[in-house]
């Protein structure tokens, strides 16, 4: 079963739920993902992008290979407007800030990254606070930057890990929640059709 947000003949957004692989990973017991189970409806989407296997919400597919390489660029360009929430252990001291911190795998602790200010490559992070509550805060995420678990190690490495979060999250807040509470909750982008501005909205579920 997969949530189609919006369809045409270009390209497809869909709300992928926390717990699915975007893509197939390494081993037969991790080939469903989101984009086989699009690609058994769809023959022909094509991937663009891609979410953490615990983290929800938009990702886009194309539909044809120029609508691919269009929307490769858009990313690539950080022409794309990407927004998520996050609830996060305890509260910031700041109303909102800017993480410039750059990162790397982590090859000593696999699947992780870490911070690696000389070799690590440039990661940069707006966040601003939503909500505070006593011991955590709903934070709003805008990455200017798409690497891969860049939110979570972010906001991990300023004190305030993702609640739920099994890599980069201490005991108690990993305790405090029963998934990653990490959602793409809004996309923006030009069409790769014909250039008109689009965008679309996924609710949080938490």
């Amino acid at each position: 079963m997969i949530d189609v947000v919006y369809r045409d003949d270009h390209l497809l957004v869909l709300n992928k739920p926390s717990g699915l692989l975007a893509v197939p990973g390494r081993g037969a017991d991790l080939q469903d993902c989101l984009s086989a189970r699009v690609q058994a409806e769809f023959p022909s989407a094509l991937v663009v992008h891609r979410l953490d296997r615990d983290t929800s919400g938009l990702i886009v597919m194309a539909l044809d290979a120029d609508s691919q390489r269009a929307l490769n660029r858009q990313f690539a360009e950080r022409r794309v407007e990407k927004q998520y929430a996050a609830v996060v252990f305890g509260c910031p001291t700041a109303a909102s800030g800017t993480i410039e911190l750059a990162m790397r795998k982590d090859f000593d602790h696999p699947p992780r990254h870490c911070i690696d200010l000389v070799h690590g490559r440039p990661a940069r992070t707006a966040w601003r606070v939503l909500d505070r509550g006593i011991d955590r805060s709903r934070l709003e995420i805008e990455p200017w930057t798409g690497r891969s678990h860049q939110i979570r190690l972010h906001l991990a490495t300023l004190g305030h890990p993702i609640l739920g979060d099994n890599l980069y999250a201490h005991q108690e807040a990993l305790e405090m929640a029963p998934r990653l509470l990490l959602h793409a909750e809004h996309l923006s982008l030009a069409h790769p059709h014909d250039g008109r501005s689009i965008s679309w909205r996924a609710a949080c579920p938490f």
